[in-house]
């Protein structure tokens, strides 16, 4: 019995497609940062994190500035809408108006500077890790628009018209994006689609 052929387990990613595809992420995010600055003002980390994420796409080097950056804005997005884990946000969390919009902005600058780590593994999990910016931002948009899926237009209408060769290199080189994510998932969907047609 002859064995199935499979899918290779890892794809070719250069340096420069990663400074690509991070430089990408950044300027996704970098579009919603006024969206969680009107809410924390104060709050300089998601800046931080698209700045590293920037300063990696202009040809520095990947230190684990880019990572604390990553997690610190990651957890500025927990405690604007109160998943604070451990120590409490010192009255932050519940309290920040515009809070869910807030928070995905403070996911989009996340996923800018954790962009830069995005690992060589033929998974359909790395698509999120290409595209979470760019989504993570629309959906703080839409939040911030009211809820309403019209409010996505423009980051998701930038995506499609400015990614770089880099990022559709790389997605035509893994699965499709993968299913479930709720609203952030489905908006990561379609703009792999979009970006593969």
């Amino acid at each position: 019995m002859s064995a199935t052929p499979t899918e290779p387990d890892t794809i070719e990613l250069t340096t420069e497609e990663l400074q690509g595809i991070t430089g990408f992420a950044a300027e996704c995010a970098r579009r919603v940062l006024p969206i969680f600055e009107r809410s924390l003002p104060g709050d300089s980390r998601p800046r931080a994190a698209v700045e590293a994420a920037q300063a990696f796409a202009d040809g520095g080097r990947r230190t684990q500035a880019l990572r604390t950056c990553a997690w610190a804005a990651y957890k500025a997005a927990g405690e604007v809408t109160g998943e604070v884990t451990g120590e409490a946000a010192d009255g932050v969390a519940g309290e920040v108006p515009g809070g869910a919009a807030a928070a995905d902005a403070a996911r989009a600058a996340s996923h800018a500077a954790a962009a830069a780590y995005l690992h060589p593994k033929a998974s359909a999990h790395q698509v999120k890790h290409i595209l979470g910016a760019a989504a993570h931002a629309a959906r703080a948009e839409e939040l911030a628009s009211g809820g309403g899926r019209d409010g996505t237009g423009q980051t998701l209408a930038w995506a499609r018209h400015h990614a770089p060769p880099a990022v559709t290199a790389v997605l035509g080189r893994l699965p499709a994006a993968p299913p479930g994510g709720g609203r952030v998932g489905e908006l990561i969907r379609d703009l792999d689609t979009a970006l593969r047609a």
